[in-house]
């Protein structure tokens, strides 16, 4: 018998599950407007600008946080709105209609920073960290990737070894979305053994001694800041480990299942911006005396990307309405990233091919998210590590001795 989300919630909430507050259609149009207009006049006008100049003013941060744009997905009391995937799926498309994923990656890089954080850190450190970060007074990364990796996060080789008070962190992490600017640093090291069983998650104020930052120069992201870091003997208090020691592999994957879904979440929402982009260039582009939506050959390719958006779309609706209810599992969110981010790709040649020419200039929408489209295949565990994890985690794996599993709550 099938159980209905508002039962689902019922039974969470005397079980003492904390379910994320899903707005009237009224309150989701009003929230809508707020994040259109925050990108009409702080956003818009100047993202080429930040394209070519690759980096975001910090001061934007703040703008996002006083219009309420960085908690969309975090507790009330940390100054969240406490929000559904549902109203994440909203911002994200808002926040898309400028074809730059740069903007998202920096804007909200503590959706993935934060959530280890407020599900195991101490309260000292979640009231310290979690309200600056969402005000955007502060900026928060996660550091995981390594140059020698980065979806096998077993072998992560940075360590940090206890001495006295202190943890001193010695090695290097590289890809990092706001490594330059982030003020703090969820930082993933080596406290243990090898393998999983010897991995902790530390706190990292961004003003360490022996803590250097490298900008680095991405084909795609331009305005985000990407960097690598250096830790040369960093020496962090103890009190700045999140959760308990050597259970940091655990906090990861339940970190990495919500940056697949924001991942997916932008495939949706750039894939809707170029079919929109298509469809406008066609009614206006003219061929032989005739707008190109008159070639039969222009529409069909029309066609073929609404349907592979809509389908996605569906997809990705229902995830979230799963994440909501904590029916997902591993498997599901592998399986969305590989559908969506395989669909944009799709969607964006189609794009380029519909544009000609014209999409091979630089600064387009259409050639800004078919330039970006690759970083989300690879990003957050690459497609192949994807139908791997999908497929130990699928229930007919159980024969094989192979495990199954939901997705364990991120944010609590």
């Amino acid at each position: 018998m099938l159980v209905t989300l508002a039962r689902r919630t019922e039974l969470a909430t005397r079980a003492g599950v904390r379910f994320r507050r899903v707005f009237s259609a009224s309150e989701t149009q009003m929230l809508r407007e707020s994040v259109r207009a925050f990108v009409n006049r702080h956003v818009a006008p100047y993202i080429n600008q930040w394209e070519e100049e690759e980096g975001l003013p910090r001061e934007l941060h703040k703008r996002a946080g006083d219009a309420g744009i960085l908690g969309v997905i975090f507790p009330e009391k940390y100054g969240g709105l406490d929000g559904s995937h549902k109203t994440f799926i909203d911002f994200t498309e808002e926040l898309s209609v400028v074809g730059a994923g740069g903007l998202q990656v920096s804007l909200w890089t503590h959706n993935i920073a934060l959530p280890p954080i407020l599900a195991h850190g101490s309260e000292a450190m979640k009231n310290e960290v979690a309200p600056a970060v969402i005000k955007g007074d502060k900026i928060a990364a996660l550091a995981s990737t390594e140059p020698s990796g980065g979806s096998d996060v077993a072998n992560i080789k940075t360590t940090a070894k206890r001495d006295g008070n202190y943890f001193v962190i010695n090695g290097c992490k590289t890809l990092i979305t706001s490594g330059s600017k982030a003020d703090w640093i969820s930082v993933v090291a080596r406290t243990g053994g090898d393998g999983i069983d010897g991995l902790s998650l530390i706190l990292v104020d961004g003003t360490a001694p022996g803590l250097t930052r490298t900008k680095l120069q991405t084909m795609g992201w331009r305005c985000s800041d990407t960097a690598t870091l250096m830790f040369d003997d960093v020496r962090v208090p103890v009190d700045r480990l999140i959760g308990p020691l050597n259970k940091g592999f655990k906090m990861l994957m339940e970190t990495f299942n919500s940056e697949r879904f924001l991942i997916s979440n932008m495939a949706v929402a750039f894939a809707k911006v170029c079919l929109s982009e298509s469809l406008d260039w066609a009614k206006q582009r003219e061929t032989f005396g005739s707008p190109l939506i008159k070639r039969q050959v222009i529409r069909h390719k029309l066609v073929d990307m609404k349907t592979a958006v809509v389908a996605a779309d569906a997809f990705l609706n229902k995830i979230a309405h799963d994440l909501d209810a904590r029916a997902a599992s591993p498997a599901d969110l592998s399986m969305l990233k590989n559908h969506t981010t395989s669909m944009l790709e799709f969607v964006a040649g189609e794009a380029m091919q519909i544009f000609g020419g014209a999409g091979f200039v630089r600064g387009s929408k259409v050639e800004r998210i078919y330039r970006e489209t690759k970083v989300l295949t690879i990003g957050g565990g690459s497609r192949e590590v994807m139908k791997d994890l999908a497929a130990r985690q699928m229930h007919w794996s159980l024969t094989y001795g192979l495990s199954n599993s939901k997705v364990s709550p991120a944010v609590s």
